[in-house]
């Protein structure tokens, strides 16, 4: 095989076409399994055209080196045991009867579908450790409350997924300001970086306040108001017999959930040598000149993978304790809900696993050299216009293959490069730029991990909440491209957030202008 040949598939535009094949098929057939198994083909034979490998080879690269894997790497791996724990915390709580009782509870005081929302989202952002605890965490609380005020499950998982990676991307404390401040080089503090990148992060602060917006104004358009309407016409449920008759309270559905926000919080700093770094200093084995890792920095050393594991095994072995000594549930109930949390996690861990295995056909095709080679080739002429630019391009790389890290990894480095001076304010809007985009693409991408797990989270038809969610991000990334063109030009980000917010506001009170108009 030629060289002419290889190059034009392996880091050309063609090594995105298998995750936009994957994308366009799922959305237009509403299937996702076959739709990212032909995406996977389809980067398994371009790879195999371009070095001439054959069959055997072709086998090879999607089976062994893709899908096998994808799913034995050691950081894949505790994602989906994470997500195992906490499909069996759940399946506890339900079984336990905490879910019910909350649900009662907020009966009492949660009065309206607006309130229960804004729950919600409350919760959402309240929860801004890791976007995967997130997604879960929220949905198996508020989805028995939603569903008895009729809120939708495709709305319920838009609220999870808008208030997932966009409120972690400006968290300071989280496992996504872990991740940029690794992809930061030259020996910059890599934390001080994102934390003076947070005002100019418009697509995620846009999000959080078009939900309130929203919610608020009452307004749905798009597929969304189809949902919607739907659910509100639909007959209501009746309770689940199992969980009304469990002699649960409120604390057995809340205790769990706040011991798992505190042991993730302590297994991400464990997993960043707090403890360890803090038992060398209290020792005296670390020098003069050394210090040992205070929280912050823990959380920037950390794996998350590792984090959310062990504090999820240590919330589950907690749980089970608490309802056994109460009488709540023997130990024998408690287990019988291992496999039934295992089996309600089985589609989302499918989706995922093809989701990477796709991932590492895209990225065996060389993509993130194409972005690279396309986003430095036309800087120099652009600056003013950069962060815009960057922001579409980032937003374009994270639909197409599902990940923001990924995407902070290919295009941060090259901000700082484009942008060697540190008080070039260019500089902190470009990488913010890069963030949002990431965020954005990931937020929307039907193969991103975060989209999976709020689908599963909210209990609904992933492709349907990809379809109706759509309409919203997209319209919040027009704005935010709109408002990083204009924050290119005056480098403030007071007056970009003013700006913003004003084009943000006056366009959704245009909709529904437009809505009483044409209803």
């Amino acid at each position: 095989m030629d060289a002419e040949t290889t190059m034009h598939l392996i880091g050309s535009a063609w090594s995105l076409v298998p995750a936009v094949v994957a994308i366009a098929l799922a959305l237009i057939s509403k299937e996702v399994y076959s739709s990212l198994f032909v995406g996977i083909v389809i980067g398994g034979v371009f790879w195999t055209v371009d070095s001439g490998a054959g069959l055997n080879g072709f086998l090879t690269h999607v089976f062994s080196d893709g899908m096998i894997a994808s799913a034995a790497d050691s950081y894949n791996v505790g994602i989906l045991v994470f997500l195992i724990v906490l499909g069996i915390l759940v399946a506890l709580m339900n079984k336990a009867g905490g879910s019910a009782a909350f649900g009662k509870w907020a009966e009492t005081h949660i009065k309206t579908r607006v309130g229960v929302q804004v729950a919600t989202v409350c919760l959402g952002i309240l929860i801004f450790i890791d976007d995967y605890f997130n997604c879960l965490t929220v949905g198996s609380v508020m989805r028995p409350i939603t569903d008895r005020h009729r809120v939708s499950r495709e709305k319920l998982a838009f609220l999870i997924d808008a208030t997932a990676a966009p409120v972690c991307i400006i968290a300071p404390i989280s496992s996504w300001a872990a991740a940029v401040s690794g992809f930061v080089t030259e020996g910059e503090n890599g934390l001080a970086l994102f934390i003076k990148a947070i005002p100019y992060n418009f697509y995620a602060l846009f999000t959080i306040v078009m939900l309130f917006a929203l919610i608020t104004m009452k307004l749905e358009f798009g597929p969304m108001k189809k949902f919607e309407a739907a659910i509100k016409l639909a007959k209501e449920t009746a309770p689940d017999e199992e969980t009304e008759t469990r002699k649960g309270t409120v604390l057995d559905l809340v205790v769990p959930i706040l011991t798992l926000i505190i042991m993730c919080t302590v297994g991400m700093i464990y997993s960043g040598g707090f403890f360890t770094a803090q038992t060398a200093a209290e020792s005296g084995e670390l020098v003069a000149n050394e210090t040992y890792l205070d929280f912050i920095g823990a959380f920037a050393s950390s794996d998350a993978s590792v984090g959310l594991v062990l504090g999820s095994f240590a919330t589950l072995i907690i749980t089970v304790a608490l309802y056994a000594c109460r009488g709540i549930l023997s130990f024998k109930d408690c287990m019988s809900c291992v496999p039934d949390g295992f089996k309600a996690m089985v589609p989302a861990i499918l989706i995922l696993v093809l989701a990477w295995t796709l991932k590492s056909m895209t990225d065996s095709l060389a993509a993130d050299k194409f972005v690279e080679t396309l986003v430095s080739g036309s800087a120099a002429s652009f600056m003013n216009f950069l962060p815009a630019i960057v922001f579409v391009i980032a937003a374009f790389i994270a639909f197409a293959t599902g990940t923001s890290w990924g995407t902070f990894g290919i295009l941060i480095p090259i901000c700082i490069v484009v942008f060697p001076n540190a008080s070039d304010p260019l500089r902190i809007i470009s990488i913010s730029a890069c963030m949002a985009g990431s965020v954005c693409g990931d937020h929307i991408s039907p193969i991103s991990d975060t989209t999976i797990m709020a689908s599963a989270g909210a209990q609904c038809n992933h492709v349907d909440h990809v379809s109706t969610q759509l309409p919203y991000a997209i319209w919040c990334a027009l704005v935010s491209f709109v408002t990083y063109i204009f924050a290119g030009f005056v480098k403030n980000a007071v007056l970009s957030l003013i700006f913003g917010l004003v084009v943000l506001f006056a366009s959704l009170i245009a909709i529904k202008k437009l809505q009483k108009k044409t209803a």
